[in-house]
């Protein structure tokens, strides 16, 4: 299935779009990291909340401040913030985080193995994970008037 990356339809969905079956295991992936390799598995016992995102897409450059906040206000309470970037050119991904710099981790995607595993159709788009590996929600997109649903929904995960 190719990656189809539609940035336009990124704000078209709403946060009742999420969608998994009950108890399916998130794809393990394992990648390039900015600080070194990235893997769900050593992430096991947090919630984590992965971000896929690509250079060249708006609604990306305004959902990083609010990644910046969910990373920053939920860390402690054992949220862990991924961001994996879709581009083929690495110099496209480290140019805009010069821009819109990063706390939260970075992974690199670039043959959108993990992206394409995830079902990921849109830019950004999001996937849910509850700390014992289960995909609990996906959601394409990014609208700053769905961020408040989607952070109730990080909270519930958390409380468990």
């Amino acid at each position: 299935m190719p990656l189809l990356l539609l940035a336009g339809l990124a704000g078209a969905y709403s946060a009742k779009a999420d969608s998994t079956k009950p108890s399916t295991p998130a794809p393990a992936f394992t990648l390039d990291g900015r600080s070194g390799p990235v893997s769900l598995d050593s992430l096991r016992g947090r919630v984590v909340y992965v971000d896929f995102w690509a250079s060249w897409c708006d609604p990306c450059r305004r959902s990083f401040p609010w990644l910046q906040s969910l990373q920053a206000k939920y860390d402690s309470l054992g949220l862990t913030v991924v961001g994996v970037n879709v581009d083929k050119d690495h110099s496209l991904s480290e140019a805009f985080l010069r821009e819109h710099p990063a706390t939260f981790m970075i992974a690199y995607d670039a043959k959108g193995k993990v992206a394409e595993a995830y079902h990921v159709k849109v830019m950004p788009s999001s996937a849910l994970i509850a700390r014992d590996g289960t995909l609990v929600s996906l959601h394409p997109g990014f609208d700053p008037k769905q961020a408040a649903d989607i952070e109730k929904r990080i909270q519930e995960v958390l409380a468990r």
